[in-house]
């Protein structure tokens, strides 16, 4: 048997070592975060009777004209894509980006894509945005799914309503005082009510399967997720992925309170252990208690608020497997 070097064992011991410290750390850390979710408290949510007074905010008349059309086009080899806008139930022409494989089942699957706070639809066709939304997007496209993205209510497209100001403002001293014409609540119903009557105008179109439609909403977006399925039976299944869960400023709309709404509906829930928009053991705490379910499932990442692009591998496969 030939000889080992003396400096090749000490490198193989100290890589054994290393491997085993990884693992005991990464297993550690899981358990430390199950202990300390058996002992933490779940956030705070409304009763159901308060969570089912506050469903008719999201309510709007369906008998608003849609006035809805195509205004572009663009085809490549695999896909077309069309923006799209029609009228939302404030009057505002809402735009919307949707996007369909050429194979694969006529009518298609519809996948709903709602972006974060200070983004915009224009996300999910960048590949390099924060939320990996491109690599999110072609992935869905690729297994047989239409997308749907809008802007929410005074993002991207939308600024004319706040004056065409970004919701983060530059704070120029020299410019005027910024007016806030909306609070976070008025935002998201608005945003709401947008995508339900986007699929009001899919419905009389005729292009995709209304019988499955899902959802994949990032930060606001996956905060969304638990709006649109307390009131909106069309969808069938969702990811939401790092939505902060509970906070005072939110007000009628904190997602906790909504975790009512998820019912049998199949839920996916993609987090960030170190995420500073919500504490770890409380959030596995809320979902312990709220939202867990045979059709429920939660997925911890080692990040932040911005997951790992494994996260569009995980999404796009409980979108595959459910819709």
């Amino acid at each position: 048997m030939p000889r080992v070097a003396p400096r090749v064992c000490a490198r193989r011991n100290a890589l054994a070592i290393g491997v085993l410290v990884a693992l005991l750390l990464t297993v550690g850390f899981g358990q430390g975060l199950r202990v300390r979710a058996a002992d933490a408290l779940p956030y705070p949510r409304i009763s159901r009777e308060a969570f089912q007074a506050r469903l008719p905010f999201f309510d709007y008349d369906s008998g608003i004209p849609l006035d809805g059309r195509v205004v572009r086009q663009w085809e490549s080899d695999g896909t077309v894509r069309r923006k799209v806008v029609f009228r939302g139930a404030q009057g505002f022409l809402v735009p919307g980006m949707l996007e369909f494989p050429k194979n694969g089942l006529k009518p298609p699957p519809l996948v709903l894509l709602l972006h974060g706070w200070s983004g915009s639809k224009d996300d999910w066709w960048r590949a390099d945005s924060y939320l990996s939304g491109g690599v999110m997007r072609k992935a869905l496209l690729e297994s047989g799914h239409a997308v749907l993205a809008l802007d929410a209510a005074t993002h991207g497209e939308r600024s004319h309503e706040i004056d065409f100001q970004h919701v983060n403002p530059f704070e120029d001293p020299r410019a005027p005082a910024r007016r806030n014409y909306y609070t976070f609540s008025e935002i998201t119903i608005q945003t709401i009510k947008d995508y339900r009557r986007a699929l009001d105008y899919l419905a009389g179109r005729g292009e995709v399967d209304m019988k499955r439609i899902g959802l994949v909403g990032y930060s606001m977006g996956g905060m969304d997720a638990f709006y649109l399925l307390s009131v909106e039976p069309r969808i069938r299944t969702a990811v939401a992925c790092v939505p902060p869960l509970h906070s005072a400023g939110y007000g009628p709309t904190s997602p906790i309170d909504y975790t009512w709404g998820v019912g049998d509906t199949r839920l996916l829930m993609l987090m960030g252990r170190t995420d500073e928009l919500g504490d770890a053991a409380r959030v596995e705490a809320s979902y312990q208690q709220y939202i867990r379910s045979p059709k429920s499932k939660l997925i911890w990442y080692d990040a932040g608020h911005k997951l790992p692009p494994a996260y569009v591998r995980d999404a796009a496969a409980w979108v595959k497997a459910h819709l």
